[in-house]
């Protein structure tokens, strides 16, 4: 609670830069948002080889899912494309390269939501399914269910014909020195090494970004995306390995609808990333939806109310991306740092990483 209260005395002073939205887009144009956490982001501590990866892996990410759009291709569709690229990047903590339990294992959790008929997908959990984001979007659309939770979830995935993985596969040594480092710091036992890991390097790795394990609590690695299509559809989607050293079988905001999850074309979508706990208990993404609904609200003004007024003063930590019908392009968040990007038709992209970037 301590480093929270510091980070946010740090953070009240630049609050301003890291909320800075887009002009709406004319009619029928696409547009996508997309985000690869949020939290104590640095450059003293990301370095330039750091900054330089996390940047460019973003902008692959984006391409695609704008390639998707400009092709007229779906919300959905650009959201699941955008999203598998960052299941795979190990700088992110979602599939490929997610933290791990207290137990040595990866749990991965993911959400999508189709703005045009509030049809919506999740799951919790999963082991083995390679792509979590697909896996959500099978359950909305070929089950009668909203989320699917673990062994199940993977089964389903299984039966719907997507690639399932050894959950040797998701593993990255990076995130598992960074366990290990975190585990002994706080006294708690350090499990065995995952079985079909390969074998432990001579000399532990050098990770790309060289963030603070101190902060690792605190560098939410979540990745999201929203979209808007030619159709004047929106979606979300969010995929997450969740908090490093959590206790097996915790589930975060993510994949629960509302919490960090959320699309309607009656009000918008939202991707969230932070301290799952607080957003769940807000109701993050549905109430920036609410504000900008009932309120009559910019987007800009609700992701802001809510993330720097409401989350704030329940000491939570994190931020959100977010985009409306009309194209308002928006991110808010109260943290030091949040990999971003976005992108209108026709228009240039625009990365961001640390709170003083427009």
């Amino acid at each position: 609670m301590k480093r929270i209260c510091c980070l946010f005395a740090g953070v009240f002073m630049v609050a301003a830069l890291a909320s800075v939205a887009q002009a709406p887009q004319p009619a029928g144009h696409w547009a996508i948002v997309v985000h690869g956490g949020a939290g104590v982001i640095e450059r003293s501590k990301l370095g330039p080889e750091g900054e330089a990866a996390y940047r460019a892996s973003l902008a692959k990410a984006e391409a695609a899912g704008a390639g998707v759009l400009d092709r007229g291709g779906s919300a959905l569709d650009a959201i699941e494309a955008t999203i598998n690229i960052l299941e795979d990047d190990p700088l992110f903590n979602a599939g490929h390269g997610a933290v791990f339990t207290a137990e040595g294992k990866n749990e991965l959790d993911a959400a999508i939501m189709d703005g045009e008929n509030l049809k919506a997908g999740a799951v919790a959990g999963v082991t083995r399914t390679r792509h979590p984001i697909s896996l959500a979007r099978a359950v909305m659309e070929k089950s009668p269910y909203v989320i699917l939770a673990g062994a199940g979830a993977d089964a389903f995935g299984a039966r719907v014909g997507l690639e399932q993985v050894d959950p040797s596969f998701f593993f990255t040594e990076a995130r598992w020195q960074s366990l290990v480092k975190q585990l002994q710091k706080e006294g708690r036992p350090v499990p065995p090494r995952p079985v079909g890991a390969p074998p432990p390097p001579a000399a532990p790795p050098v990770p790309v970004a060289q963030i603070d394990e101190s902060a690792d609590a605190h560098m939410h690695g979540t990745v999201g995306v929203v979209a808007l299509d030619r159709a004047g559809n929106i979606a979300a989607g969010t995929s997450t390995g969740g908090l490093q050293g959590k206790m097996p079988g915790r589930v975060g905001d993510s994949p629960i609808i509302g919490a960090g999850t959320y699309a309607s074309n009656q009000s918008c979508a939202v991707s969230a990333t932070g301290s799952g706990e607080y957003f769940i208990r807000l109701g993050v993404a549905r109430e920036i939806c609410n504000l900008v609904a009932f309120k009559g609200m910019k987007l800009q003004q609700a992701a802001d109310q809510v993330i720097h007024k409401e989350l704030e003063a329940l000491h939570g930590d994190g931020g959100v991306i977010a985009i409306t019908t009309d194209g308002q392009l928006v991110w808010s968040f109260n943290t030091p740092g949040m990999f971003r990007a976005r992108q209108a038709e026709g228009g240039k992209v625009e990365i961001g990483i640390y709170n003083d970037e427009p």
